[in-house]
């Protein structure tokens, strides 16, 4: 019988859509966002400016992003050729397996990634695939293992959220050459500023030398746009040239290609916020493990938040309740399979001694 309105097809009813994080209470209260994974110290003053002075809304963006994609190649040694700007780095995920992955295809990722993953696979008509986690973190045999003929693409964040965790150069080059070569690997390094440069991982190298490998970063998290969504991936020419055969037109506009090709121009910027993130970041996790009597577990992170696991009398919706009285938002995630645990985004000084000082109050009372 033929259906009397249009229907969706069947892998996008499938789709949960996705859910942002609270930013009131339930009283209505607004609340300081820990939920977003946000900078704290905002974004670059000279971002700011640029911004000001970009083109009049009357005229349409550079299609191309000629100048970021530019500033982005000075910045990091690459081949401007081999670098597409998108609507955040998530445009680019989501038709990097539109490109790539389809009905018949498996979309390969890790138990606890990024939510998106599986509905970038939804979307082009794949099958999403979670591969088992190693302590919430990737286990690359694990990975691996799951890896068969009909698998199309990987998707790898690293570091990952929402667990923080951490794949060292050796295993992602591991990973990588364990992978067939018409398998993409698309990795997708939205917090990579954020890890010592000492301990990168070797993502722009791969891409830089393999046809199956592309990276994806955005300008949303140490840099401080996220309200302008904009990101950039490099690759293979014939990965680039695939993006931008669909990505949107017009993709990032005037005032965000401005803002961010003075943001990534910003070295300063970038260090202090690293800087600050980390030592934030170490006080807060130290905090968390000292009330590991109460089952409260951190876990390692090199990202701008941690993933914290109430695992005894205290429960992460108990903690988000009494962290959202105190005029917190942080990030519950059960439907992600992670019911006991809360990001938590390393805000400013203040902030975390004050979230620190809730929980340890919560965990104490609830004992």
């Amino acid at each position: 019988m033929t259906s009397t309105r249009p229907e969706m097809k069947p892998w996008i009813e499938k789709i949960h859509a996705y859910v942002p994080g609270k930013s009131k209470s339930g009283s209505g209260n607004k609340l300081i966002k820990l939920s977003a994974n946000e900078n704290p110290l905002g974004c670059s003053p000279k971002a700011l400016e640029a911004r000001s002075h970009a083109n009049t809304p009357a005229c349409y963006p550079d299609p191309d992003s000629t100048a970021l994609r530019e500033a982005i190649a000075q910045t990091h040694g690459l081949d401007e050729s081999r670098i597409v700007c998108g609507t955040g780095s998530g445009e680019l995920l989501t038709i990097s397996a539109s490109a790539f992955a389809g009905p018949g295809d498996e979309v390969l990722f890790v138990r606890y990634g990024f939510s998106l993953y599986e509905i970038a696979a939804r979307r082009c008509g794949a099958e999403p695939v979670e591969a088992p986690d190693a302590d919430f973190g990737c286990d690359v045999d694990a990975l691996l293992g799951c890896v068969t003929e009909r698998t199309a693409l990987v998707f790898l964040a690293n570091p990952n959220n929402p667990t923080g965790s951490y794949l060292p150069r050796e295993e992602l080059a591991r990973l990588h050459a364990g992978l067939p070569r018409n398998v993409l690997l698309v990795l997708d390094q939205a917090y990579s500023e954020y890890v010592a440069p000492e301990l990168d991982d070797g993502s722009l190298d791969l891409a830089a030398a393999h046809e199956n490998v592309l990276v994806t970063r955005t300008f949303s998290k140490i840099h401080g746009l996220a309200a302008d969504r904009i990101g950039w991936g490099t690759g293979a020419p014939h990965l680039i040239a695939a993006l931008n055969r669909i990505r949107g037109p017009f993709n990032v506009n005037a005032t965000g290609q401005a803002a961010a090709e003075a943001a990534i121009r910003d070295r300063d910027f970038v260090t202090a916020t690293r800087e600050h993130n980390s030592a934030e970041r170490a006080r807060f996790t130290e905090a968390m493990a000292q009330l590991g009597n109460y089952g409260i577990r951190p876990l390692p992170s090199q990202a701008n938040f941690v993933l914290v696991l109430f695992e005894g009398a205290l429960s992460a919706a108990a903690a988000q309740d009494a962290l959202a009285e105190r005029g917190y938002a942080v990030r519950h995630l059960p439907g992600q399979g992670l019911p006991q645990a809360l990001r938590i985004t390393i805000g400013s000084s203040e902030q975390m001694a004050d979230v620190t000082a809730c929980l340890r109050e919560q965990a104490k009372a609830a004992s």
